[in-house]
């Protein structure tokens, strides 16, 4: 049971729901525009977790293998971290990212066959997005890249690529309604980068934070907070968005908690936290644009 309960910790589960947020989005929009079917939509959502979990999974292996990862990463003080500590073998780890990549491809490849060729390069240049973060030559992941390319796998890649999924057109509209999702999700890992400041400096890698410094990279994150905000209400007073996505704003009790939070002292699960708000913002997103199709 231990080792099951390994895996699936090692798997990162709670983050999936911000894929299944992004593609919901894309869905959802699609269908706004007169075309939904739920055989394609789970087919969407079970390829793209497949392949963040494969890229959690080879990500864990890269950051252990390189030595970025270690007992005294301040992540490892608040949530389990089974490669790191040994309880699973960094190949078995590696064999199974590869594995779940190969059975997300399988799905991808259907999809392209009955959708068209957008699926295969949305899904190629996604793998390829997950794999390089952290592996050689490239590791962006340690060159201060990495929230803008969390920002593009689960704002514009994901959203309008399960919204071509259900339409084979791409929208421009699924495209401006992604980016402030995909923004908070970045701000998941700025959050974690901001408060791991000395311990990867310590480790020669280069994040976001460390670029601007400290201070100003919790002014960016405090900045784009309100704007994710900003950009729902302008966009559902002049559109593309409806006034139903005003419900969004249900969810900022939770983001000045967390901004007073943020400015006072960085909380250990800061990254955590974060990714509570963007699945509440996320979900009311998701549920406005039900409530609009609907109503």
């Amino acid at each position: 049971m231990h080792v099951y309960r390994d895996w699936f910790l090692a798997s990162r589960p709670w983050s999936f729901s911000m894929t299944a947020i992004s593609v919901s989005v894309g869905s959802a929009l699609a269908a706004l525009d007169g075309g939904f079917s739920w055989p394609l939509y789970f087919l969407a959502l079970i390829g793209t977790v497949l392949m963040h979990a494969a890229s959690n999974f080879i990500n864990d292996y890269d950051d252990v293998r390189h030595g970025v990862d270690s007992p005294e990463v301040p992540t490892a003080r608040y949530r389990p971290h089974p490669l790191m500590d040994g309880r699973l073998a960094p190949f078995h780890v590696r064999t199974t990212a590869y594995v779940l990549y190969g059975l997300a491809a399988v799905i991808g490849i259907f999809l392209t066959a009955t959708r068209g060729w957008p699926v295969f390069w949305i899904g190629l240049v996604g793998t390829a997005a997950g794999i390089a973060y952290t592996a050689d030559p490239f590791k962006y992941k340690y060159r201060a890249l990495g929230e803008i390319s969390v920002f593009l796998m689960w704002g514009p890649l994901m959203v309008a690529g399960a919204y071509f999924v259900q339409r084979q057109s791409i929208s421009a509209s699924a495209v401006l309604v992604s980016l402030p999702f995909g923004v908070l999700v970045a701000l998941v890992l700025l959050a974690n980068n901001i408060r791991d400041v000395s311990y990867d400096r310590s480790k020669g890698i280069f994040t976001l934070p460390i670029v601007l410094g400290q201070r100003r990279g919790l002014t960016l994150y405090l900045a784009l907070v309100v704007a994710a905000y900003a950009a729902v209400v302008g966009m559902a007073l002049f559109g593309p968005l409806s006034p139903w996505s005003l419900i969004v704003l249900l969810s900022t009790p939770l983001a000045v908690k967390l901004l007073r939070q943020m400015a006072s002292d960085i909380p250990l699960d800061a990254d955590a936290q974060t990714a509570k708000l963007d699945t509440a913002f996320g979900l009311l997103l998701v549920i406005s644009l039900v409530l609009e199709a609907l109503v």
